[in-house]
């Protein structure tokens, strides 16, 4: 990447108000160049990585966001005390919140960011189409939802047709966004989505637009300075989503033409002239099947995938936007720009995408990461050992690779992602790959549908090969032997081999049994060990020898092939890294409970830790199948939990307000004789 110039009016000192991988990413750069950084964390993030890459920490507050990262005044606080020029507010969080970087003005601090009134204007989606509008460029249908005037919406959208989408008017991140199939279905997206909005951005404001069926979402990276000069910096390919949430991008996009990409770049620059813009900004467009682009916002900060920007034009943009804010010219002409190659990122989520991709919580038991040789890049939060927690966006690190064109960085990913090995909470590394794989994606045919429409077969329980249950069984044994030896030496007689608990039999080869279970399927597996193991799953028989088992390291050969995996134990847990997948078991031989069901209905438990912040049932009340019962938020998410059958509430256990933990019994529930029963 490009060597950083340090010029008279640089910073000395900077403030991240953010965590995660973002506030370690900007704290390298500045590192580089010279700058002192003071990092902020809020007490649950007493440890992160990025409390420890700063040159200086302080607490901000409570572990809720709203008490903490956006908590304005005690960030002022902290810049003050520790004596900083300078704000980055990263991504999400404060980045575009105009008070705040009003604030920092007022304070005599500098906003790394646009100016507050931009933020204002871009930051409220229906202001900144009618910008657009006036500067030629093409918007999409749609205006504000008025709850107060429901039926003139009904009318509206009639006109427009469906499908359409309700979204929150000063939001992004995917947050506060609904898709609407019919009109019985838009009041309740309405409801969650202003919910939603209220509880991410502090403003419930909508807006509903016509959805564009088989678009693509192209963005463009441009960049101001206040000497009015305007670059833009390629385009980016963001179609590949979830929840309206990127999930894989890449850049250049693949498969647009010469003319409608200049269109695109003319247009984003024009964008950012027409606001005034300082400092890095997105353009984002939706292009449809025949080629016509709309405005869909300005996201007025870095984004999540600047990585791949920065890998085909070798330029820095964190680095940029510290020369921009310090006052000084970009340090380039338009020309100077050049595109190299192809570069892809894929956003590694703790979450469950099997669980309509719902976030997942707990602490990072096993973490290797793949080595960050030449094209392949990791920007991270993590280490082993931390705790993912339920009060944040579940973002853990992004990858990034680089190719001389796209069949090269697609492999790349591929082989990037197997070798990402997480333990401890349940990750998307799996689907990653398989989305990645998918021909669709290969082929460049995927648009923002993609993953919703493909989503059922993505996600199906993938069998899990009798031979890869047999590695899981010897990766286990070898665990054992290593805690038997340790015992040897604790006992008497420890060359007793009675007391070895290895499965010795006096003129038999040794003997085992382990006792698995993976997504609720049980797997016994016996094991013989003699010269060589002889294990056997189900119908089939493996022989394998040449085996060691060292620090998660299993080496062994089956049928003449030489196979290695990595498997990891944490608690009553086992997980296997082989041949690029990560499969998850659990120990029954070590107590944990014989089955899956609780047969007491799992969409009455709490399926993330949260808060509870609406409860529509009462006790004693009669409800529907399907009736909204309770509404709980975690991680800038609202999950629904509905009546799993007809019945009544006979008792709520949780109050609005109040938090909950994963599985809590939310609410007794007694259904109707003949009522299709809660399964979960």
């Amino acid at each position: 990447m490009e060597t950083k110039s340090q010029g008279t009016s640089m910073f000395k000192k900077i403030l991240i108000a953010n965590r995660g991988e973002i506030a370690c990413r900007i704290i390298r750069t500045a590192r580089d160049m010279g700058i002192a950084t003071v990092a902020v964390y809020s007490e649950v993030d007493t440890n992160a990585l990025h409390t420890e890459l700063a040159d200086e920490a302080f607490c901000i507050g409570p572990a809720p966001a709203i008490s903490s990262y956006l908590h304005g005044e005690n960030i002022l606080k902290v810049a003050k005390q520790a004596r900083v020029e300078a704000i980055h507010p990263g991504y999400g969080f404060l980045s575009e919140n105009p008070d705040f970087a009003a604030a920092c003005e007022a304070a005599g601090l500098i906003f790394i960011g646009p100016p507050a009134n931009v933020i204002t204007e871009m930051g409220i989606k229906g202001r900144a189409k009618e910008i657009m509008e006036k500067a030629g460029i093409p918007i999409i249908p749609g205006g504000y939802v008025e709850t107060d005037k429901l039926k003139d919406l009904e009318q509206q959208a009639d006109r427009a047709g469906y499908p359409l989408l309700i979204k929150a008017d000063r939001g992004g991140g995917g947050k506060g966004i609904r898709m609407v199939e019919g009109r019985e279905d838009l009041q309740e997206a309405i409801g969650t989505a202003g919910r939603e909005a209220a509880s991410a951005f502090g403003d419930s404001s909508l807006l509903w637009e016509k959805h564009i069926h088989g678009a693509r979402h192209i963005e463009v990276q441009i960049f101001r300075d206040s000497h009015g000069k305007t670059l833009h910096l390629f385009e980016r390919d963001c179609s590949l989503q979830r929840r309206h949430q990127k999930i894989i991008e890449e850049a250049p996009a693949p498969g647009l033409g010469r003319e409608l990409l200049d269109s695109l770049y003319d247009a984003a620059v024009t964008a950012a002239d027409a606001v005034g813009y300082i400092g890095a900004g997105t353009v984002e467009f939706l292009v449809d099947c025949n080629g016509q682009f709309y405005f869909l916002e300005i996201n007025t900060r870095l984004q999540v995938e600047h990585p791949v920007t920065e890998m085909i034009t070798n330029r820095d943009l964190v680095s940029w936007q510290l020369l921009v804010a310090a006052g000084e010219p970009l340090p380039c002409n338009q020309d100077d720009v050049q595109l190299s190659g192809h570069a892809i990122e894929a956003r590694i989520y703790a979450e469950d995408p099997a669980r309509d991709f719902m976030p997942s919580s707990g602490r990072i038991d096993y973490l290797r990461e793949p080595a960050c040789v030449s094209g392949l890049r990791i920007d991270g939060g993590i280490r082993e050992g931390d705790s993912v927690t339920p009060f944040y966006d579940p973002i853990l690190s992004k990858l990034i690779v680089h190719g001389r064109d796209r069949a090269e960085a697609i492999e790349k990913l591929l082989h990037g992602l197997a070798a990402y090995h997480l333990a401890g909470v349940t990750t998307n590394i799996d689907f990653l790959s398989r989305m990645a794989s998918d021909t669709a994606f290969i082929t460049a045919a995927h648009t923002t549908q993609y993953v919703d429409n493909t989503l059922e077969s993505m996600v199906a329980d993938q069998l899990v090969p009798d031979v890869m249950i047999a590695y899981a069984a010897l990766g286990h044994m070898g665990v054992l032997q290593e805690e038997a030896k340790r015992k040897f030496t604790e006992t008497a007689d420890s060359f007793s081999p009675w007391g070895s608990c290895l499965g010795f039999r006096l003129n038999e080869p040794n003997r085992f049994c382990v006792h698995f279970q993976n997504r609720g399927k049980d797997h016994e597996v016996s094991v013989i060990s003699d010269d060589v193991y002889t294990i056997a799953v189900g119908e089939e028989t493996f022989t394998m020898s040449e085996v060691t088992c060292i620090n998660h390291a299993l080496r062994c050969r089956v049928n003449g092939r030489n196979v290695s995996a990595e498997v990891v134990h944490h608690g009553d847990m086992l997980t296997l890294f082989c041949e690029g997948r990560t499969i998850q078991f659990t120990l029954i031989d070590k107590g944990i409970g014989e089955g899956s069901g609780d047969g007491e209905g799992n969409s009455l438990r709490a399926p993330i830790p949260g808060n509870v912040t609406g409860v529509m049932a009462k006790n004693g009340q009669v409800v529907k199948k399907g009736d909204t019962i309770m509404v709980l938020e975690a991680m800038k998410m609202e999950y629904v939990i509905k009546a799993p059958g007809d019945g009544r509430v006979i008792k709520l256990l949780y109050a609005a307000g109040d938090s909950v933990e994963e599985r809590d019994r939310l609410l007794e529930f007694e259904l109707d004789t003949g009522s299709e029963n809660a399964t979960g």
